[in-house]
């Protein structure tokens, strides 16, 4: 990439008000440290997107990516898959991911068809793809219209197309999910993030991102169309879904 990517100090100091969390274009700078350092897991969900579409996307079809952010999702497809094998749309609604996620394609893969939009995946109008990529974005759109979105993305799916779902989750049982997020806060301590630092993000994530709980998750993708869903992966409160249509 042609811009530094810088290491995630946003929560380091004292704020008199901690701010809702956005992505701006100060999250944008530090976003490839803030993701390795704070979701875990992520690196292996990359490693298999490129897997599943090997296994279940029709040659050249449409790929979206909802949520794209700086494109990893599309570079982890360009990185394994040939040029033609598809065609990718990121959309994202922050105009730094956009730009900065457009730029790293041109640089990184320009022979890949991949392009970037900046738009509301809420809004959008979804043309036939063979595969839907939901990498930590339902999460941040309010309860009551996840169950509409993931519906329209099930009819813009073509037969035997793939939706990814990867999101955090909160666990019912309210013992066990203290003991994953103590678990998450250990984590995060490992990888260098103050306790302040843990704190101030958590308060500002507050009724920003709104976990749902993986047995809530499969339940919207039944409700969506889709007759089958699997957790193919989870690491602590994070998770990652696949749900098939059929051909």
């Amino acid at each position: 990439m042609s811009d530094a990517s810088y290491r995630d100090a946003i929560f380091s100091t004292p704020l008199d008000r901690v701010a809702r969390f956005s992505f701006d274009e100060q999250v944008v700078a530090c976003f490839p440290d803030m993701i390795r350092r704070s979701v875990p897991g992520y690196g292996q969900i990359l490693g298999m997107l490129s897997l599943i579409a090997q296994r279940h996307l029709r040659h050249g079809a449409h790929v979206y990516d909802l949520g794209c952010s700086l494109g990893a999702s599309g570079l982890a497809l360009a990185g394994a898959l040939p040029e033609d094998a598809f065609r990718y749309t990121g959309v994202d609604l922050s105009p730094a991911m956009v730009e900065r996620a457009q730029q790293t394609f041109a640089d990184e893969c320009p022979q890949h068809s991949l392009q970037v939009m900046e738009a509301d995946i809420r809004q959008l109008d979804y043309q036939p793809s063979g595969m839907v990529i939901l990498n930590f974005t339902l999460q941040f759109l309010p309860p009551e219209d996840r169950d509409a979105l993931l519906a329209r993305l099930y009819d813009a799916l073509e037969p035997g197309g793939v939706l990814i779902l990867s999101e955090k989750t909160i666990d019912a049982d309210e013992r066990d999910n203290a003991w994953r997020v103590e678990r998450y806060h250990d984590f995060k301590r490992a990888n260098g993030y103050s306790e302040m630092e843990i704190s101030q993000k958590r308060t500002a994530l507050e009724n920003v991102l709104i976990p749902d709980t993986l047995d809530a998750l499969h339940g919207r993708l039944a409700q969506a169309g889709f007759p089958r869903s699997m957790t193919w992966f989870q690491y602590l409160n994070f998770t990652s879904l696949i749900a098939f249509k059929e051909s």
